[in-house]
């Protein structure tokens, strides 16, 4: 464990320390596209930042194989090298949308072919446990199918649901914690060497969230564009590929005793099937429908608009931060709800927490005028927004003051625009300090 942390600690500093000079060097290339109809941000703003989580991704790995036990993973599996090889194709066709906007069946087009270079390689499902068959083995097409389709998928369901400042790399590291605490348990409680790889996978990709997401808060300095969303897509497909298609379920030696608690005792085995969709399950519910929403008006599928879900959180009254942090809580419900259930699936406590969580979720839906106010006494301790209005001195200036401060609740995520520097760029200048928040 301390050796994952190690490599988690290093992946995020490298990510974070190069995302500034990325930032400047962003601007300088002229990769900070106008404004479009669907985006929410109001300036433009610099992307690649798929660059630093690339490279941090290349340090993570490289540490990984100098230390003790992880360097056995690179020594027993070619699975390290395969993800290196995809990610750096994938990370290529990002990087050039990013900055010349290539079509959308050329991108399509990448994705099956960087999935395909994974499997040459040996990252591809061999197997699959079915419910009442056991394990099915796959022939050569079929599972290079079906790693393709899942690569496709999930790359696609987080570039979706890349619209809001820090939402992407927000809710793929809830998931990849999920996901890091499943590969890990099967690989320390089951003694499979085979689940190591997809545990360095998930620590890494937390790494590389964890250290953009200081960058990427609303407001963004930088967004990581399609060469980091497709990016950390791919790696978390990855290590989904990796421990539903490469763990032996009868390694686990779960068929023994009665027919129910080998039912219960299966449970690990079947939620690789569950976790890959569980981890991704909002943002593909967002491409689902957005397919469907797009063809029903005769558009194409790939057409953008502004239907995704956090549009719609933002339409019906959450700020931006709000709308954030409720797809962070549903993420992590989903995401750790299924975790626990593949540790315990008899424990009826599970289902009626996951139940009760979800009812605030609702809730958390329903109010989104709602501003949580500090008591008087910590009050210098929280932001100026979660403190309580005082009372408006009855002068000229002070009634403007008063109606500008009533016009909305959310006040908070007012932005001024930077006039010092580089023109035009959101959240701070290339030589300028960050924008602050009211």
């Amino acid at each position: 464990m301390r050796e994952y942390l190690l490599t988690l600690c290093i992946t995020a500093a490298v990510t974070y320390l190069l995302t500034g000079p990325v930032r400047k060097f962003a601007i300088v290339a002229g990769a900070m596209p106008e404004i479009r109809a669907r985006d929410v941000h109001r300036e433009p703003t610099p992307r690649l930042g798929g660059i630093a989580m690339f490279f941090g991704l290349c340090a993570g790995l490289l540490v990984a194989d100098h230390l003790t036990n992880l360097s056995e993973v690179f020594e027993k599996s070619n699975e390290p090298r395969a993800l290196l090889s995809g990610a750096a194709l994938i990370w290529l066709i990002g990087v050039l949308d990013d900055k010349f906007e290539i079509d959308a069946l050329i991108k399509l087009g990448g994705q099956m072919i960087a999935a395909g270079v994974m499997v040459v390689q040996g990252l591809t499902i061999l197997w699959i446990p079915l419910p009442g068959v056991g394990t099915v083995a796959l022939t050569q097409w079929q599972g290079t199918l079906l790693t393709v389709a899942l690569v496709v998928i999930t790359i696609n369901a987080v570039n979706f649901v890349d619209g809001l400042d820090g939402l992407a790399a927000g809710m793929v590291c809830i998931a990849a914690a999920a996901f890091f605490m499943y590969a890990y348990r099967i690989w320390y409680s089951y003694g499979i060497e085979a689940a190591a790889p997809a545990s360095l996978f998930a620590a890494i990709l937390m790494g590389m969230c964890l250290g953009f997401l200081p960058h990427n808060m609303h407001p963004a300095r930088i967004f990581m564009g399609d060469s980091g969303s497709m990016l950390i897509g791919l790696v978390l497909a990855a290590g989904a590929i990796s421990v539903t298609g490469q763990v032996d379920p009868d390694l686990m030696n779960l068929f023994s005793g009665s027919e129910r608690n080998a039912v219960h005792q299966m449970v690990p085995v079947y939620i690789p099937l569950v976790m890959p969709l569980t981890i991704i399950a909002i943002p593909a519910a967002d491409l689902i429908l957005a397919i469907v929403r797009r063809t029903w008006r005769g558009q194409s599928p790939f057409a953008a608009d502004r239907g995704h879900l956090h549009h719609r959180l933002l339409e019906i009254g959450h700020s931006h931060s709000r709308a954030v942090l409720i797809m962070y809580f549903f993420s992590a419900l989903i995401a750790f709800g299924a975790l626990a259930y593949s540790v315990n699936a008899a424990s009826m406590w599970i289902v009626l927490s996951v139940v009760f969580l979800s009812a605030i979720g609702l809730v958390l839906l329903l109010l989104p005028r709602f501003t949580p106010r500090a008591p008087r006494w910590a009050e210098g301790f929280v932001p100026p927004r979660y403190r309580r209005r005082k009372a408006a001195t009855v002068t000229a200036s002070g009634s403007e003051t008063a109606a500008a401060a009533n016009e909305g609740e959310d006040a908070d995520e007012e932005r001024v625009p930077v006039t010092a520097g580089a023109s035009g760029v959101n959240g701070a200048t290339a030589l300028g300090s960050r924008s602050r928040t009211r």
